[in-house]
């Protein structure tokens, strides 16, 4: 409400904490009048053309507008006077700009074409009135189909309990009618601060217990990280207000964020349904770990008793909600120890590994001494287990300790890291590949994908085999690079920079051709003109009767494909050259 008297960077920065976190908030907690407010504020400083347009359309409106919302009152008064006594509270409702411009600017609308621009608001004194008192709405007016909403049998996340419709008057401008009881009315406009405002004294209820649930779980996950950055993303992240609403086989509904998984669902039945889950079934169809909840599914979590059986580590890239999150942490944390310690320990060597920072072993603690304390970490062992259950994020604290590490080993950080280039330099085998770090290592490349020198290239540690070496377009580097378990083997390799270079490839070559007599024979002759050797050839009819020409030939860099690919192309009939597995 100051914001005016701030300088403009600061009521930006304002705005958009208020937009971020506040508003959602207290939509969170139901607040709506606060929400509301919050929102039109924000928005006022964020976008104040998009503000003032849209309040010079409502402007335009208001006379109008204003009539018609006093009209419409007026005549469900008149009908709602014969069946009631007293008779309901009735109230209308313009909707706030940041509303309107969500609707406008996000989904593409026209102000008129917004069917709750409008709305009255019934106020009466029982469930049951709200069903009797929607039946004479509809009678009254016209309803719009699929543009009806029952939160009262289906509340929201936020306990939020209202029937919505939309119908259209005989002026043929559609509204919208919300009806409701008098306690439903508190908890929309004072969300749970309506449980002290009016029943102070009373003891809590469930009810009561699961509107408090959300803010007892920020409070936990507060508790298993000290990352502030990590804390306020959680929080954002639960703060979605648009929600999915699914149900477990005994008909209990369970409130999601949108594009939460089956890991999420499990968690929110319960942290030990969670822990044992060993799949899940969606309308009695199994479906993977990944699959995202959408309403109405009904949704059975399997589980297991075998001791021992715990979540994934990938779970935590999967699951999308706080909550789950935060007790996968705590399952690792608390029955992983040992696992924990190498974990992190490993994961601590591979990064100062790819940053160059090499600290001797009795030095390592009090190298680490700050960032164990910032993370309440005693020992190295309790650090090296915040970073295997995920406490501590190496992305977060590498940029800090490669700092501290100039600045403490300064020259000798300079030295080590001229040595390991040397090193890295003389790394090189047959094959003409430098591997990061690795002397003497065996080099195989890829039948998926055979990269040539001038390819972007990536190395995958085999089990036993040496180094197999991808292009970085490689379906199969694209579709294994994020996965968990492996991440940590692909290393970084690189072609040896020596134009004296002299090895040969295998490349294999699609050829797409007019199918002719002699193409084979034509193709064979331009390939030994230019002396390169084919190991092996096959074709074969596509179904638009053209020809696939493979040959497999033996190239030794990206400039000699190029070259052969367009003496191929040049050949009478031939429609395309391409090299094959990209």
């Amino acid at each position: 409400r100051t914001l005016n008297y701030c300088k403009d960077s600061k009521r930006r920065t304002i705005a958009h904490e208020t937009m971020n976190i506040y508003a959602p908030i207290a939509h969170r907690l139901g607040i709506r009048s606060i929400k509301d407010e919050f929102e039109d504020l924000a928005f006022y400083y964020l976008d104040p053309y998009a503000y003032a347009e849209i309040d010079e359309q409502m402007k335009l409106r208001k006379g109008s507008r204003e009539q018609l919302v006093e009209n419409i009152k007026h005549k469900i008064h008149d009908r709602l006077e014969k069946d009631f006594d007293p008779v309901p509270q009735i109230e209308g409702r313009v909707k706030s700009n940041y509303g309107i411009y969500k609707k406008v600017y996000r989904d593409g609308k026209e102000i008129d074409q917004i069917y709750d621009r409008y709305a009255v608001r019934i106020i009466v004194n029982t469930v049951t009135e709200c069903y009797n008192v929607l039946g004479i709405i509809h009678d009254m007016f016209r309803p719009i189909p699929n543009r009806f909403k029952d939160y009262i049998s289906t509340p929201k996340a936020n306990m939020y309990q209202s029937l919505h419709t939309t119908v259209i008057g005989r002026e043929g401008i559609p509204f919208e009618v919300q009806i409701r009881t008098w306690e439903m009315h508190r908890t929309a406009e004072y969300g749970i601060a309506a449980h002290w405002k009016y029943k102070e004294g009373v003891k809590g209820s469930s009810k009561d217990d699961q509107r408090l649930a959300w803010i007892r779980q920020i409070i936990e996950s507060q508790q298993e990280s000290n990352d502030v950055e990590e804390i306020v993303r959680a929080i954002k992240n639960d703060l979605a207000p648009e929600d999915v609403f699914a149900f477990t086989p005994k008909g209990d509904m369970i409130t999601l964020p949108v594009g939460s998984t089956v890991i999420d669902f499990a968690y929110a039945i319960h942290t030990q349904v969670g822990h044992k889950m060993c799949g899940a079934k969606v309308d009695k169809k199994m479906v993977s770990y990944d699959y995202q909840i959408k309403t109405g599914e009904i949704i059975e979590i399997l589980t297991t008793n075998v001791v021992g059986h715990g979540p994934s580590r990938s779970w935590l890239n999967i699951c999308k909600t706080n909550e789950a999150k935060s007790k996968i942490r705590s399952w690792f944390k608390k029955e992983r120890r040992e696992e924990n310690i190498f974990e992190g320990r490993n994961a601590l060597e591979r990064e100062f590994r790819r940053n160059n920072i090499r600290v001797p072993e009795e030095e390592l603690e009090d190298f680490l001494k700050m960032d164990m304390h910032r993370h309440s970490c005693d020992t190295l062992d309790d650090f090296f287990a915040a970073i295997g259950y995920g406490g501590v994020q190496l992305s977060k604290v590498m940029q800090r300790l490669k700092s501290e590490y100039n600045k403490k080993y300064g020259e000798k950080a300079q030295s080590d890291n001229s040595e390991l280039e040397n090193k890295i330099k003389s790394s090189k085998n047959s094959t003409g590949v430098i591997v990061d770090g690795i002397d003497n290592c065996a080099i195989k490349f890829a039948q998926c994908c055979n990269p040539l020198p001038g390819d972007e290239i990536i190395g995958f540690i085999t089990r036993g085999h040496g180094i197999s070496v991808h292009k970085k377009d490689c379906v199969n580097y694209l579709s294994q690079k994020d996965d968990p378990e492996n991440a940590a083997r692909w290393i970084n390799v690189k072609w040896e920079s020596s134009e004296k270079h002299t090895g040969y490839f295998k490349c294999t070559l699609d050829i797409v051709a007019v199918d002719r007599i002699g193409l084979l024979a034509d193709v064979s002759s331009a390939l030994a003109m230019i002396n390169i050797f084919i190991y092996e050839s096959t074709s074969r009819e596509l179904k638009n009767g053209n020809a696939m020409l493979s040959v497999t030939v033996s190239i030794a860099g990206m400039e000699q494909l190029n070259n052969v690919i367009n003496k191929l192309q040049k050949i009478k009939n031939v429609i395309s050259v391409e090299r094959s597995g990209k």
